[in-house]
This record gives C-alpha cells, structure tokens and sequence, in this order.
C-alpha cells in the first residue's frame, strides 16, 4: 500500500506545485495591469516609493524574526548594493516602460532575461557554456532584434529603457547566482530596502513628480507591493512542491496574460513583429533552461 500510495502523493503535490505557478504568474500579470493604470496617474518614482513601503511594513515581523543586524552586515555588501539597484531600476522601468507601450510589448523584452543570464554566466561566473546554448542565445537575441523591430521610429525612449530595464533584470540574476549562499530573507530585504531608497531619492530630485494621492489610490498603491510578494511566495513554494522543469517554463505564460489583459483593459493589439520575436524568446529560454537542467541531473 505504502508503495502505491507514494507515487499518488508525490503527484498530487506536483499538480498543486503547478496551480500555485500559474496562480503567481496571474497574480504578477494583474499587478502589472495595475501599475500600468496608476502609472497614467502617479510618476514611477512615487509609485515605487509607496509599492516598497508597504512591502516593507508586511515583511517587517519576517525581518525582525531574523534580527536587523543579520540583514545589514553581510559578506560582499557592494555586490548586494549593486544587486539592489540593479532590481530598482528594472522594476522602474518596466513601469516607465508599460506607461507608453502595450503590456505584451515590455513582457517581451522582459522575458529575455534569461538569455542575457546565459550570456553573461561564462563572463561573470565563470561557467561553462556549450556551443548549444551559444546557438539559443544567438537565436534570443535575433528574437529581442525582431520585437524592437529596428528603425529610425522604433528606438523610442520607452523602448530603449523597456531594453535597457530587462538587461539590469538579467545582470541581476547573474549576481543572485553568486549570492546563493546568502538566505533569501537577507537578498529579499536589500531588494526592497534598495528600491524604497532609489524611489525616495527620484522623488527628492522631482518635486514636480508627486501627486496628491487619494486613500484610494494610496491603499492601491500599497497593493502593487503585496501582491507582488504574494505572487513572488507562490512561485518560491511551487518549486518547493514541483521539479523545476515542471513549473519554471509556465512562468511564460506572462506573456499570454500580458496580451490578453493588454487587450481587455487597455484595447492593445499584439505587433506582429512581438509577436515573431516572442516567439524566437520563448523558444530561446525554454532551450535554456532544459539544456541547463539535463546537464545538473549528468554532473
């Protein structure tokens, strides 16, 4: 019976592994439809501010929990503190981004970040990378080139930061790779801490950029931060319950949400140009990623 009920067990807790994946992954798409909506009101700076406050206060006893002084003295701060405005910037672009161009469109070059870690691992951390996933990067940069669609029109300065922004995300990744063995708890609030203070000191350096907010619009505000969390804590757990090669590649279906919420509440229609482009991405990223996988399960 034990034998019987083993298999039963472990796949069950794998479906739940890929209902909370795709549950973060519905959670990040709405939060990222009402960033866009209050970004047409609020600058990013005040956005941001409001959004990592509120993150901080509901991650406060977590922090406490684990003793201020174990969050600020860490091995290799600069690299934390660069890792930290690494995060600030892309998530205040992918803001600034979202506010002059379709949801579908800034996704896309977001979720070309993975591709930028694989390029940057042999510079940076030195590891091995095989002339397979040299060609998949090649082959995600074609994608990135095709959704820019390069002309004289294209290189707007939505489209530079949206670029620039999941460059920062991707380099990001590559330095939390050499902070593994910091605790999640300790990387979680340098994130944070370093976008409340990146966001406090734009919104020092605009005046103009702060808007009276309304209870309303502030207790929204707040939520950007919270849901986001929470969807941050469902994809954590999935991986805790499922293989990674399981629940990782549904984190693409952002893309699916971005031009199906894009059309909905913003009356987007895909280019087909993203369209091709996301395309050679997702297929570029998916390589990625099992190619890295089959490789941990040989070493």
């Amino acid at each position: 019976m034990t034998d019987i009920a083993a298999p039963s067990s472990a796949t069950g807790t794998a479906r739940l592994g890929v209902l909370l994946m795709l549950l973060g992954m519905v959670m990040f798409s709405l939060n990222d439809v009402l960033g866009k909506w209050l970004v047409a009101t609020y600058s990013v700076g005040q956005l941001m501010l409001i959004r990592s406050i509120a993150a901080l206060v509901v991650l406060a006893p977590f922090f406490w929990r684990v003793g201020w002084r174990r969050l600020i003295e860490v091995e290799r701060p600069k690299l934390h503190l660069l890792r930290a405005f690494l995060f600030a910037f892309e998530a205040s672009g992918f803001y600034f981004a979202v506010a002059y161009m379709p949801l579908a469109d800034a996704m896309t070059y977001w979720l070309a970040a993975p591709i930028y870690v694989a390029a940057l691992s042999p510079l940076m951390l030195g590891e091995k990378v095989g002339w397979r996933r040299w060609t998949a990067i090649i082959i995600g940069f074609v994608g990135v080139i095709i959704a820019l669609e390069p002309s004289k029109d294209s290189f707007t300065l939505p489209a530079l930061i949206a670029l620039a922004g999941s460059m920062a995300f991707g380099l990001a990744m590559v330095l939390g790779r050499s902070l593994r063995a910091t605790p999640d708890t300790t990387l979680v609030f340098w994130q944070i801490a370093g976008a409340a203070v990146f966001s406090g000191i734009w919104c020092l350096t605009d005046p103009a950029g702060w808007a009276p907010v309304s209870s309303i619009d502030f207790g929204l505000l707040s939520l950007l931060g919270i849901v986001a969390m929470s969807a941050h804590m469902l994809v954590n757990r999935s991986l805790k319950l499922a293989d990674a090669s399981t629940v990782v590649p549904l984190q693409y279906t952002l893309l699916i949400w971005a031009v199906l919420f894009g059309w909905m509440f913003f009356g987007d229609a895909p280019r087909p140009a993203m369209l091709v482009g996301a395309v050679f991405i997702v297929a570029s990223g998916l390589f990625i990623f099992f190619r890295e996988q089959q490789l941990k399960r040989r070493g």
